[in-house]
């Protein structure tokens, strides 16, 4: 006779997973949250305050890092590239994520790694104040090969009617504020490794660093979802941008209203040097560059002349780095960045 176990799904295994990460999921919740663990579905109640609640919804993962991670075996800091991903969506459209689950797909079910990989999770939930509400690990034997997975996950947010961001508001002057990242967060990763076949070391230290290659490269993204809220709180911002594949020509881009352009002033900030390193391995021109990573901006804010020290001061209170980048003026929709 042939099991479900001969086919390559472990439901023992499965079993034991749930009674491992159970504790860790549930601390993430508050007394918001409806349901209980290792059930079909959990719920969340909508906070107090909000008169007229836009419920919002952003899908994403962290694409190819995940496959240097299991390579390397460091993947404490996939949860915090998960929530960025979605939560900091969120925040662009003026959102505040409240929930999130995941959704871990794998080849065989290692009960050690994926309790890694869901312990950051919660981490980084419970970080930002996040409820993670649980998820799904499904083997896929004969699909993913081995330990070989893929994670991502939906994040539920929440907005006032009315507050969510508008960004046919950007006009002609507007300023264009930069909210640093050190590192390459989960972007250009399909890039980053055919560029370190053959040339890069994981376990010799970095260029420039004296941390190892892997430490470097899987650094954890920075999440800027509580800042963005921080900023909304103190003034209204004309648009914010998740700088995400596609770098800052293509996500300032596709918020910018007709007759509008943005200049780019890369002078006005400092390019981590990990960008540097991987130009020089790959002798990848600038305008590639600036379109498959982040180049040290990860989230970008579009606002008034008048209301920029209020936004900056919100991403400040938060350590990050902010910088004012460039200006809106009147064009067909393109990104120079000079």
């Amino acid at each position: 006779m042939t099991t479900y176990r001969d086919a390559g799904v472990n439901l023992d295994k499965a079993q034991e997973l749930i009674e491992r990460i159970g504790w860790r999921v549930t601390a993430t919740w508050t007394d918001d949250v409806i349901g209980g663990f290792g059930g079909f579905a959990v719920g969340i109640r909508i906070p107090p305050g909000y008169e007229k609640p836009v419920l919002m919804m952003a899908t994403d993962g962290v694409g190819t890092k995940a496959e240097l991670a299991r390579i390397t075996g460091l993947v404490e800091g996939l949860g915090y590239d998960l929530l960025a991903m979605v939560g900091d969506d969120l925040a662009a459209a003026g959102a505040t994520p409240i929930a999130l689950q995941d959704y871990i797909a794998i080849g065989f079910l290692d009960l050690d790694r994926v309790e890694a990989i869901v312990e950051s999770i919660a981490n980084a939930c419970d970080d930002s104040d996040v409820a993670l509400l649980g998820g799904e690990t499904a083997e896929h034997p004969g699909i993913l090969e081995g330990d070989r997975f893929d994670l991502a996950g939906t994040a539920l947010g929440i907005v006032d009617l009315g507050d969510e961001i508008d960004t046919t508001a950007i006009t002609v002057d507007d300023v264009i504020i930069g909210v640093h990242s050190p590192n390459l967060r989960a972007n250009g990763f399909s890039l980053v490794r055919a560029l370190i076949v053959d040339q890069l070391d994981l376990d010799a230290t970095f260029p420039g660093t004296d941390r190892p290659g892997a430490e470097v490269l899987l650094a954890p993204s920075v999440i800027y979802a509580p800042a963005a809220a921080n900023a909304l709180a103190r003034a209204k911002p004309h648009a914010f941008a998740h700088i995400t594949g596609g770098g800052l020509p293509n996500n300032v881009g596709r918020i910018l209203p007709g007759g509008t352009s943005a200049i780019i002033e890369r002078s006005r900030w400092k390019v981590p040097d990990v960008f540097a390193v991987l130009k020089d391995l790959g002798s990848i021109e600038d305008e590639e560059m600036f379109r498959t990573f982040n180049m040290g901006i990860g989230f970008v804010a579009i606002a008034a002349e008048e209301d920029v020290d209020r936004i900056t001061k919100g991403f400040k209170s938060h350590d990050h780095e902010v910088s004012v980048i460039g200006r809106i003026v009147e064009g067909d929709g393109g990104v120079e960045i000079k």
